[in-house]
């Protein structure tokens, strides 16, 4: 069990990267060839996303509570960002598709894991 959390805690600190890495491209910064539209409610909630998904790995070493709600969190706001790009609330590109979706089912999934082994060790 210790495995897995060590292993959710990584997962956690990588996705905060990508989650701040999608929020200055949703400022307007090029990283390379990636270019997004300059959304600033996106780079609010990414940032927001990856500051929990931070805090959810540094306080998990005595509980999985600390993952749970940062999973949970962070994917809360993936959803919030599939439903504003299906609304039509923002401008749709086949990458911010595509990082929805993926980061949506990682974060289930680890999700998932952490509520499974956290409810199983009680």
């Amino acid at each position: 069990m210790d495995a897995l959390r060590k292993a959710l805690r990584a997962l956690s600190v990588f996705y905060a990267v990508v989650f701040f890495t999608f929020a200055l491209l949703h400022a307007g910064i090029t990283l390379g060839q990636l270019r997004e539209p300059v959304i600033i409610p996106a780079v609010v909630a990414e940032t927001l996303c990856g500051l929990a998904l931070l805090g959810g790995a540094y306080r998990s070493r005595a509980s999985w509570d600390p993952l749970l709600y940062s999973h949970a969190f962070a994917l809360a706001g993936v959803l919030l960002g599939v439903l504003s790009l299906g609304l039509g609330a923002a401008p749709a590109t086949a990458l911010d598709t595509w990082y929805h979706r993926v980061m949506a089912a990682l974060l289930g999934l680890g999700l998932s894991g952490a509520l499974y082994v956290s409810r199983v060790r009680r």
